[in-house]
């Protein structure tokens, strides 16, 4: 099973959404929601150390040992030298038991060679997929057969939206 993850910062806490669902599935199995109260300031380049904390939150609820994959809105490294982002530090948090798929909706100036670009559906611009914990053409063979016909795979603007949801 695949567990997708995104956070919505609010003004004073985050809202971080799970959910699992098959691969090549348009059906949601599971949905986990926690509020993080206290959530650090972004910092540029440092994006994870305010993310990472509020992914943590959710993994509680979660029973990885049903998790196959996680995909993340982000990326894996943020740049060519392979300095950890999001992606790799999630991975090492879960001590490289369950391979991250990272997805990010736009470009980094120097991680050209950590990400490869999707094309989905007719979409003229691509989504830029990394990963750690399974090679980079099994991720985006995975992002590529994900449902949807357009740019962004269903699941992942469920999980995006259900953020924002109130």
């Amino acid at each position: 099973m695949i567990l997708a993850i995104d956070v919505h910062y609010r003004l004073n806490f985050a809202k971080s959404v799970g959910v699992v669902f098959q691969r090549n599935s348009e059906e949601i199995i599971d949905t986990f929601i926690v509020y993080v109260d206290k959530v650090q300031a972004y910092e540029s380049g440092k994006f994870y150390k305010r993310e990472l904390p509020c992914v943590l939150e959710l993994l509680r609820q979660v029973d990885l040992n049903q998790i196959d994959i996680i995909i993340i809105d982000g990326y894996v490294y943020i740049d060519n030298k392979h300095t950890n982002g999001l992606g790799a530090y999630l991975y090492f948090a879960l001590e490289k038991e369950i391979p991250i798929i990272g997805v990010a909706k736009n470009t980094l100036k120097n991680n050209h060679k950590t990400v490869v670009e999707v094309y989905r559906g007719e979409s003229k611009k691509p989504l830029f997929v990394s990963s750690v914990g399974m090679d980079i053409d099994k991720a985006v063979k995975i992002i590529k057969k994900m449902n949807g016909a357009y740019r962004i795979p269903i699941m992942l603007k469920n999980v995006d939206r259900l953020t924002k949801k109130d």
